[in-house]
């Protein structure tokens, strides 16, 4: 891999690790992004809609599916590359949230996992944007422990149909998704125990409910609280094998994590760049005010945990892309504690670089701050992070 300078048409240059056409893709999302840019999101959001024109050209483009098959449509690549294309359009000011559900997480999953109806069924679409899929895990009162998901299916010994039951909350994008990936638990009749499985539920399913949940968040994908009443589904929802569903579960956990620290750096970096910008031109005392240390200093601090959060993202994309799921595991969750870090004090250093003009709508930086936070919460606390390097890497023993 070559040493080479981003120009993704920013105030502030990246020296980024990565190929000629890793270049090139940051090169052209970037140019999509600049097309549209933080003012259409925030027009869409206030209008209570959804980005269908940049997902539509994203789509046109290639980018949506840059990471699936391309026997099905997909570019071939791998999460190193979808994860590109995200933190551009962040840093544009327009990322797109269900790039990181449905081709990140649902794409991968029934990608390596999927029976071949399923790939036939869904991949084209997913790929070229024509259908997506949201993903549905956590539950009221499981928080950051998948072993107390509730959410269990069962077999109909008549018709071999599954039945599934429970509940979910903070699933994004289900009104707009063709189905959902719902992670619940089957019996195992050998040890008596619950195991993770993945299923396929289609919107209009009878007895698949879903209500939205009111969020301080202004986001174009609104959030849900699902409940499933014994909702019927075929046996070929299942997603794969049925004793393998933990595989599975962290076969699209790993993109996730990845994927959020993506959406965390073109955060920071679009923060960043609006405030280096003004720090450039604002003159208070004869000088800019980026002239003075105590502006200056924390921008180049944010500066420095950006990078180190990029570097770490682009080795968990490389090793889970090189199929090493177990150290993939390991840098994918220092990837994303680092870069949502990293986001929330780029944020809150923008703002309070502009001062009073951080918190008006002609920046786009006010907004901002509630959303850099949600990467330190979801899709799971640092806190759980810093348990996994403390007992996976360290070899520390558990409080729980």
């Amino acid at each position: 891999m070559s040493t080479a300078r981003s120009t993704a048409g920013s105030t502030v240059r990246s020296t980024v690790l990565e190929t000629e056409e890793h270049r090139a893709l940051r090169a052209a999302v970037a140019a999509l992004g600049k097309r549209y840019g933080r003012e259409y999101m925030t027009r869409v959001v206030a209008g209570g809609g959804h980005p269908d024109e940049l997902w539509a050209d994203a789509a046109g483009l290639g980018y949506l599916g840059v990471n699936l098959p391309e026997e099905y449509g997909g570019g071939g690549g791998g999460i190193s590359e979808l994860s590109l294309v995200l933190e551009e359009l962040g840093a544009a000011g327009c990322p797109l949230l269900m790039l990181v559900v449905s081709p990140a997480i649902c794409g991968t999953v029934i990608a390596r996992f999927g029976t071949d109806a399923q790939k036939r069924t869904w991949l084209p679409g997913l790929a070229d944007g024509s259908r997506t899929m949201a993903f549905g895990i956590t539950e009221p009162d499981a928080g950051s422990n998948s072993h107390r998901i509730t959410t269990t299916a069962r077999r109909d010994p008549d018709t071999g149909d599954w039945l599934l039951s429970g509940r979910k909350v903070f699933i994004s994008g289900v009104d707009i998704a063709d189905a959902t990936l719902v992670v619940g638990r089957t019996h195992d009749a050998r040890t008596g125990s619950l195991k993770p499985c993945l299923f396929i539920v289609p919107r209009d399913t009878p007895g698949f409910e879903r209500r939205q949940i009111a969020m301080e968040l202004q986001a174009a994908e609104k959030q849900f609280e699902l409940v499933l009443d014994d909702v019927r589904l075929p046996a070929d929802a299942l997603v794969g094998d049925q004793d393998a569903g933990l595989l599975q579960l962290f076969a699209g956990l790993n993109p996730e994590r990845i994927m959020t620290a993506a959406f965390s750096l073109g955060m920071a970096r679009f923060a960043l760049d609006r405030a280096v910008g003004y720090a450039r031109e604002r003159t208070v005392w004869k000088t800019p005010i980026g002239a003075h240390q105590a502006i200056a200093h924390p921008l180049a601090q944010s500066h420095i945990e950006i990078e180190l959060a990029r570097l770490m993202t682009q080795k968990a994309a490389r090793l889970y892309d090189d199929g090493d799921d177990m150290a993939a595991g390991e840098a994918a969750n220092m990837a994303k504690l680092a870069a949502a870090d990293a986001c929330v004090k780029a944020v809150d250093q923008a703002v309070h670089t502009l001062g009073g003009n951080g918190l008006t709508k002609e920046f786009g930086l006010a907004s901002l701050i509630v959303a850099s936070r949600v990467a330190r919460i979801a899709p799971v606390s640092r806190e759980m992070i810093l348990n996994y390097v403390s007992h996976q890497t360290l070899g520390l023993p558990k409080s729980y």
